[in-house]
């Protein structure tokens, strides 16, 4: 029992004798001193034992022990007297030296059992497992929270439970096979090399693939409940490195049926909207586990990454046929169909861009560099029907190696992009004129709509490049429900708190161009166009097909198909006249015509310009779209 140590002297102590009193109510345990004994200063005396607590009673000075006043098993009440202390004899030496020094290496029984246990846990006593990971080229649990969270800093929960399994093995076999039942999880900070404290906070979780498959368990649903918690309640980013089979059929220890009780999920998806929620898969990714994947803000995967909401044994179960791990979900599917946000080739890189997207989220940076920004007069070609890479426009105009670029694989023809103009984070979203001349089809007002949610729940501005002919139109379009999905864009920038501007790189026509500027010209802080812009109700070539009809099948039938194809070109030439940049700012439907190299300084002023962002606690947006 702990020993706590207490004296109370006598206050009519005399000079020949001093009493020691009880310091509280309590039984004498047993008594350490005698009769006629010699005694120092701090020498134990007494042991009171009280509440189920041992105190001691150590003498207040050195002395001759002159009476024992008490016995074991006697009841003492706070103050009564315990012992009389007498002077000692002149020729009797009293050391008043006593060694209370401790050995601060001394590892005692009780705190070696502890760490034996811990130690159980780590990589280095499982080398077999670890080695199989690597074989596979792949990093263990443990070596990627390592490589993500700044050196030092994570503090893991409940590292000690095992599996509950304890009705069919035995617990030495739980402890060495099942160690955190499958999950590490805990506390720490990310890019705390660039942002402070407060901003770098952050929570970790990852299955743990060399524990059951990586499955998830009765216990670790628990954990998981509780890191969700304290995300919540701290307001903590969270990143989970998913890899693992689904829910776990053998735990034995619960008293329900089929688990569907369990909190994780509701908890997990309860975050969405309040923090950051990034996804990290290398590897098989079923059920249960690709559940938790589908909630995250962003999901990086690895080139290796299977990902599917069942696994072979469910598939099969279900009638559905019998299938190999690697024939469900893999990275060429998940990444074309938008599931994928980030292909990463491996866990280290997924973990750097793991950082890199928090790091948006986190705040501004003071270290950055820029491009020189007259190459942004040459990026859109003299020709207005040749074609060019917007991607050039975006790199230019943000910081330096600032870029990420999110869905990259799905919906081709719109570009989202989180980056940075002077340290500040920015989303950009961009039409690509390689994919249907940059009209915007179904599945690009879905990604678009979504990233405006993602910016705007986390405070960051919003920059739109347009080039749009605008929505995708025809029988096949309307196939894909585009009605609807076009009304999204609308409906979120209707919606949107955070700055938004609108530079036209070249078309700007019709509802598209509207979308592409949160619902028109004059709704962000502002829409401005390079000298190559080009403006109208519907594309020029359509317009004049539909508008001049009647004329151009008279000057066909009056002189043939040439004299039609020069009306044709004539009417688009004058149209083009009519929309171009200069035309349409001279109307003021946009508040300028720009040089292309100013670009990051209307962006630059208008961010510095709105308000700074207001402290806040709880969420914006109820939550942020998965899709």
């Amino acid at each position: 029992m702990p020993l706590r140590e207490d004296a109370i002297v006598s206050d009519n102590s005399s000079t020949e004798t001093q009493a020691v009193l009880s310091p509280l109510q309590g039984t004498i345990v047993m008594t350490r001193a005698s009769v006629g004994d010699t005694v120092a200063a701090g020498a134990e005396l007494i042991i009171i034992e009280s509440m189920k607590m041992e105190h001691v009673v150590k003498a207040p000075a050195g002395g001759v022990v002159a009476e024992i006043l008490v016995a074991a098993g006697e009841q003492v009440a706070k103050g009564q007297s315990l012992v009389t202390l007498g002077e000692a004899a002149a020729d009797l030496a009293i050391s008043e030296e006593s060694d209370d020094s401790i050995d601060l290496d001394h590892i005692r029984p009780d705190l070696a059992e502890v760490l034996d246990r811990h130690n159980i846990g780590l990589d280095a006593a499982r080398p077999d497992s670890v080695a199989k990971v690597h074989s596979r080229g792949q990093r263990t649990a443990r070596e990627n929270v390592a490589d993500l969270v700044d050196e030092g800093s994570f503090t893991e929960y409940a590292p000690l439970v095992v599996a509950a399994q304890r009705r069919r093995r035995e617990l030495q076999e739980l402890i060495e096979r099942t160690p955190a039942d499958g999950l590490v999880g805990g506390l720490g900070h990310i890019n705390g090399d660039l942002f402070d404290e407060a901003q770098s906070r952050c929570a970790v979780l990852s299955y743990d693939y060399m524990v059951l498959a990586g499955t998830q368990g009765q216990q670790n649903h628990r954990k998981k409940d509780r890191l969700f918690e304290i995300a919540e309640q701290l307001e903590l980013p969270v990143v989970f490195f998913t890899e693992g089979g689904g829910g776990r059929p053998g735990d034995t220890d619960g008293l329900g049926i089929a688990g569907l009780d369990c909190f994780a999920f509701a908890y997990w998806g309860r975050l969405s909207g309040l923090v950051p929620l990034i996804g990290i898969n290398s590897g098989f990714c079923f059920a249960g586990n690709a559940a938790i994947l589908a909630v995250c803000d962003v999901i990086i995967a690895t080139k290796d990454s299977y990902i599917g909401m069942a696994g072979p044994a469910m598939i099969e179960g279900g009638g559905l046929g019998v299938y190999e791990p690697t024939q469900i979900g893999p990275i060429e599917v998940q990444s074309a169909n938008g599931t994928v946000d980030l292909v990463a080739d491996d866990e280290a890189h997924a973990v750097a861009l793991a950082k890199q997207y928090l790091s948006y989220f986190q705040g501004p940076v003071d270290d950055w560099e820029c491009a020189d920004q007259r190459i942004l007069r040459h990026v859109v070609p003299e020709n207005r029907l040749r074609g060019y890479e917007m991607r050039e426009a975006v790199d230019a105009i943000a910081d330096t190696d600032s870029v990420l670029e999110i869905r990259k694989g799905w919906a081709p023809g719109m570009i989202t992009s989180f980056a940075r103009i002077e340290g500040r984070p920015i989303g950009i979203i961009a039409n690509d004129n390689h994919h249907l001349s940059g009209a915007i089809d179904a599945d690009a007002a879905d990604k678009s709509s979504r990233f405006m949610q993602l910016c705007d729940g986390f405070d960051i501005p919003i920059l739109f490049l347009c080039d749009t002919p605008g929505f995708m139109v025809g029988p096949e379009s309307e196939e894909a429900g585009m009605v609807r999905h076009a009304g999204r864009l609308f409906v979120t920038a209707g919606s949107l708190s955070v700055p938004f501007f609108t530079i036209v790189t070249r078309k700007g026509y019709g509802l598209g161009a509207q979308a592409m500027a949160g619902g028109g010209f004059k709704m962000g802080v502002f829409t401005v166009s390079w000298p190559t812009g080009e403006f109208g109700g519907m594309g020029l070539e359509g317009f004049v097909k539909l508008g001049y009809k009647r004329e151009l099948d008279e000057a066909e039938a009056e002189g043939g198909p040439e004299a039609a194809a020069k009306l044709y070109d004539e009417l688009v030439d004058r149209m083009y006249e009519h929309g171009k940049a200069l035309s349409a700012a001279s109307h003021f439907e946009i508040d300028e015509v720009i040089d292309p190299a100013t670009s990051r300084d209307w962006v630059l002023a208008a961010l510095k310009a709105s308000p700074p962002v207001p402290a806040r606690r709880g969420k914006k947006r109820p939550m942020i779209d998965t899709f």
